[in-house]
């Protein structure tokens, strides 16, 4: 723990001893001094590694031909190249995404899988889901007997996707040849990247075992200890690996020599991949689904995401015009009470080949149906969990990455990835430098309640081939005369819902620019557990009125989790305007 953190702890235990009615503001204006000392710390760090390039701390970004937001300023530049090169939203998507992965390798990489939204210049949607896949050998009951060997070690891998999905993305979107978009990457890999104050919190947390792990421990612990902030990083075995898929394509990683040894390091961490699973991953174009926010069109994914949900968040919100009132006491508890509704109607999201939920899926979605949900909404108090009537517990991955592209022709992607927890299963392949996914503990597990209680749904149980459920919600938004104006979407596990929705209001409904709209404090709630979830910053006033309808508190830096929202607004006169989140020291590039 670190100093800051047993300060606050020390300070937040002493205000419990206050009087009640006192407690809560002064918990958190607690939280508001300390840590501000720990943001202005983290900033001036950040500032005296690049004190020779003020450009690389996080601000709005301007152009008027594309964009590109991701969470690392190299990754940023690295699409933009692209876009500049005559690339599609499509090609520098990829390119940003294999960057990324390189360096935030404990929340994304080739070794595991995600969602890509894409739209067209010419205005259509695909989603394409490259989520990873249970192994054929899969069986409903395998971690029954041991839930944890669903987090760590070979047999919580899933089938990766990522490869497949950005193969198939370029296939039918690409401009410029598959090689090039690997280009960055390689190079990261090779020379090496420093190290963050993001990579090396996640380091500091997972220090005990990755300076006992071979593998891990000869890239981020090179001298024995983990590196520092602003030591340099190589990956040249996964450098080669990169540069071997660019290559000879995506069928060397599916059905070459990297499938091999891929399924050869699961297996040996007592797996059950094979090589046939490796062969028969596809990656799929699902449908999209939209609804209209006050004229806006803003189309997402469907299932296995949270796409449902956030629509249905949207409907529900839309009668009390926000736009119009404000970010008042009484808003932001219609909202709080409309997101539960919304983690609530999650529970009834899963793979769409596994479930026949599709009527159902659709009533969610409906303006009708949001007329009805409205009505049980109370504006003077809020409700115990089972009052939203959810239907089961399931798990969310904690380690993803989400980046946003607008091209020249308005062709935009929003796209999230992830290796499921922080540094997906704990292992690397040795030969290829992957580290793989622990995906498979996305399923719920037979029998298993989680630490609230709550127990598993059969809708996501394992099977072979399936596709565990997602908070992933790629986002992209349109004016009522279908032009461009929004590529949005977050990472964080379970509070990717809210940051999605949280920067879509800040917006639209409040006013903000897209930095601004990204870097705003942030209100969580996924509904178990049954409380309040703010960041430091947000308002102690509408705070204290949800406290009068009663709402329960925690401060986001208590849970040790984060989200970040990448985000990109087209004006109409073609102005661009994009915001890599700053809570990842992003920042974002356009021309």
């Amino acid at each position: 723990m670190s100093t800051q953190d047993e300060e606050t702890q020390g300070l937040l235990s002493h205000t419990q001893k206050r009087s009640k009615g006192n407690k809560f503001l002064i918990a958190v204006s607690a939280a508001l001094v300390f840590s501000s000392i720990g943001v202005v710390v983290s900033l001036l760090r950040h500032d005296a590694l690049y004190s020779d390039n003020k450009a690389s701390l996080p601000h709005l970004v301007v152009g008027n031909q594309g964009a590109v937001a991701v969470e690392l300023k190299e990754c940023s530049d690295a699409g933009l190249d692209i876009l500049q090169k005559g690339g599609s939203a499509v090609d520098s998507a990829i390119a940003s995404a294999l960057c990324i992965g390189v360096v935030n390798s404990f929340a994304t990489g080739i070794g595991g899988g995600g969602f890509m939204l894409i739209r067209s210049p010419n205005g259509t949607f695909e989603h394409i889901d490259f989520r990873e896949t249970a192994p054929a050998a899969a069986f409903r009951d395998m971690f029954v007997k041991d839930p944890m060997a669903a987090q760590i070690g070979g047999l919580s891998v899933g089938v990766p996707g990522e490869i497949r999905g950005f193969e198939l993305a370029h296939q039918r979107h690409g401009k410029l040849p598959w090689k090039d978009l690997f280009t960055a990457a390689i190079r990261v890999a090779q020379d090496g990247f420093k190290v963050t104050d993001l990579l090396f919190e996640k380091l500091v947390k997972s220090k005990a075992w990755i300076e006992k792990s071979p593998e891990f421990s000869n890239v981020y612990a090179p001298s024995g200890v983990i590196a520092n902030p602003g030591e340099l990083i190589k990956r040249p075995t996964l450098a080669a690996t990169l540069r071997t898929i660019s290559l000879e394509g995506p069928d060397v990683f599916y059905k070459g020599s990297i499938a091999e040894t891929i399924v050869n390091a699961t297996q040996a961490a007592g797996g059950i991949l094979t090589l046939e699973d490796m062969a028969n991953y596809r990656a799929l174009v699902r449908p999209t689904i939209s609804t209209y926010y006050h004229g806006r069109r803003v189309t997402t994914t469907a299932g296995p995401t949270s796409g449902p949900a956030l629509l249905s968040v949207l409907n529900i919100i839309e009668p009390y015009f926000f736009n119009t009132t404000g970010p008042t006491g009484l808003n932001i508890h219609r909202f709080i009470e409309a997101v539960k509704y919304g983690f609530s109607f999650r529970t009834e999201i899963g793979d769409p080949e596994f479930i026949e939920n599709s009527k159902r899926m659709d009533e969610i979605i409906s303006k009708e149906w949001a007329d009805l949900v409205r009505k049980n909404i109370s504006d003077d108090t809020t409700h115990d969990p089972l009052y939203y009537e959810p239907k089961y517990e399931n798990n969310d991955p904690h380690g993803t990455m989400h980046l946003s592209v607008v091209d020249k022709d308005n062709g935009a992607v929003s796209l999230t990835s992830t290796v499921n927890l922080m540094f997906g299963a704990k292992f690397m392949d040795p030969v290829t430098g992957i580290i793989l996914n622990d995906e498979l503990d996305d399923f719920s597990i037979p029998g298993i309640p989680n630490n609230f209680g709550l127990f598993p749904s059969p809708y996501n149980y394992i099977a072979p081939f399936k596709r565990p459920l997602s908070t992933i919600t790629p986002t992209i938004i349109e004016d009522e005369d279908n032009n461009l104006q929004l590529v949005v979407g977050g990472s964080g596990g379970s509070q990717i819902l809210t940051a999605t929705l949280n920067v879509i209001l800040n917006t639209f409904d409040f006013g903000l620019d897209v930095f601004e709209a990204v870097k705003a404090p942030r209100i969580h709630h996924q509904l178990i557990p049954n409380e309040v979830q703010f960041e430091t910053g947000y308002s102690a006033e509408i705070l204290e009125v949800l406290k009068t309808k009663g709402h329960q508190f925690r401060n986001l830096l208590e849970t040790g989790t984060t989200s970040a929202s990448q985000a990109i607004r087209r004006f109409s006169d073609g102005t661009i305007h994009a915001a890599s989140d700053p809570r990842k020291q992003g920042v974002a590039a356009a021309y």
